[in-house]
């Protein structure tokens, strides 16, 4: 394959994917008739939990646009205007952005955001078989992440207690001396939270799969 057909692919495997996930989307507004349970995009904290988790991850997440965005230009400014360097600003930039990404993907679960080519959801009419494959896609999801906190607790105690476990050698940036476990954290956390709200979407699913099963039921002995 010459480099303009992988291209032209490329581009067309994109507006596939961006198309089903436009259907997709539109077909959940129509199915998500519940208020209380609907994962509708900037969906409302309507407990402590989410009130809290939702307000921290977005200041953050604020914070560590803002704080980037400075920390770029001032390099910038020092490079092409100054002709010098900032030295070490790509320690402060990676865990900035390691940051950034997780505890927004965390936010991305809470509002069922993520992006996805749902094609069974685009094209499948309502009924038990759609809502069993929705199930099983929650349960999948579910498994990974919550395999994926996992090794991102792994992840953090290692930055945390050091290669030997002990707190003795703990690994650290070169220049700032930043410990490792503070980007580690961010992969924790954005990966815990994703899980809890991932089993939230599993829950919602399962109960409207048993809906399902109970209307179909009740249509029988009509």
């Amino acid at each position: 394959m010459t480099p303009r057909e992988h291209f032209r692919f490329s581009g067309r495997l994109y507006l596939f994917l961006f198309w089903s996930s436009s259907v997709s989307e539109k077909n959940s507004e129509v199915v998500c008739s519940d208020e209380a349970t609907c994962t509708s995009p900037f969906l409302k904290p309507t407990n402590i939990f989410d009130r809290v988790v939702v307000n921290s991850f977005s200041f953050a997440c604020w914070f560590s646009t803002v704080t980037l965005t400075l920390i770029i230009c001032a390099a910038t400014f020092f490079r092409y205007v100054l002709k010098g360097d900032l030295y070490g600003y790509e320690e402060w930039v990676k865990i900035l952005a390691f940051w950034l990404y997780f505890l927004g993907a965390a936010i991305g679960a809470y509002n069922g955001t993520h992006v996805s080519a749902d094609l069974v959801k685009a094209y499948l009419p309502e009924g038990r078989l759609k809502a069993f494959l929705a199930v099983l896609k929650s349960l999948i999801t579910v498994s990974v992440a919550c395999a994926f906190a996992w090794y991102g607790y792994e992840f953090f105690m290692f930055g945390f207690q050091g290669p030997l476990g002990t707190g003795i050698a703990i690994p650290k940036t070169t220049v700032w001396r930043i410990p490792f476990w503070v980007g580690y954290l961010s992969v924790f956390l954005g990966l815990l939270v994703m899980a809890l709200y991932f089993t939230r979407d599993l829950a919602i699913n399962i109960r409207r799969f048993f809906k399902e099963v109970s209307r179909a039921a009740a249509g029988r002995t009509q």
